[in-house]
């Protein structure tokens, strides 16, 4: 008869993730927590390392199928699929980040990236462009949809995704049906009050750009440019 030791909960992998962080786990723990349990005989922490015994390198497991898992004893369908899943998830998210990034860093660049799908809306739409250290776009967001009112922007809402994104900085851009650009007294308070909170919370804000037909007015520079 085998007996497996039990783990103490302070050394138990998902229990360490959950104080320490993902980064502070080994390989073999990172996978055992996927595992979730071991068998009769064997610990999780002794079957991940049976897994990647069956590796040449921590590069194979990239390329890992179902089928090969299933040739190691005590890794059964749900066990393998979990595995190739998260993989295959891991791929897709280090994909995202090579992505070309789109450098925000002038009033012309938000006209640029907004104007195509703001110019023909009949309501007006309030976005948000959350930006890095770097002034590239992390995040575009809809967070309004009709007639600039201060009362209506709630900045809580704002700067709350804000810091979930990490951003460094915000654009805030809004279209004007009726094609002119000119800033309503309304886009100024809103501007003033959204500024008053950005200084609170300690991201910048960069600007707020009015998308007219084949124009736009930055309220920063106080300038209408023509296109």
């Amino acid at each position: 008869m085998y007996l497996v030791r039990e783990m103490p909960m302070t050394e138990r992998p998902r229990e360490r993730l959950i104080v320490s962080g993902a980064s502070s786990l080994s390989n073999e723990e990172l996978l055992a927590i996927l595992l979730r349990t071991g068998r009769k005989d064997l610990s999780v922490l002794e079957l991940a390392k049976n897994v990647l015994y069956h590796l040449e390198s921590l590069e194979d497991l990239k390329r890992i199928t179902v089928l090969e898992l299933l040739q190691i004893n005590g890794i059964k369908i749900a066990k393998a699929t979990t595995v190739v899943a998260a993989i295959e998830l891991g791929k897709r998210l280090s994909n995202l980040q090579k992505i070309e990034k789109v450098s925000v860093k002038s009033a012309f660049d938000v006209y640029h990236l907004l104007y195509q799908d703001l110019t023909h809306l009949e309501q007006e739409h309030f976005i948000c462009l959350y930006l890095n250290t770097k002034s590239e776009l992390i995040k575009k967001e809809t967070i309004y949809i009709g007639t600039i009112n201060q009362t209506l922007i709630h900045p809580r809402e704002i700067f709350k995704h804000a810091i979930k994104l990490s951003a460094a900085a915000i654009i805030f851009a809004h279209n004007h049906p009726s094609g002119d650009s000119t800033p309503s007294k309304a886009d100024f308070q809103a501007t003033a009050s959204l500024m008053g909170s950005s200084a609170i919370m300690g991201i910048d804000v960069i600007d707020h750009i009015v998308i007219g037909n084949h124009e736009y007015y930055s309220l920063k520079d106080q300038k209408k440019t023509k296109i």
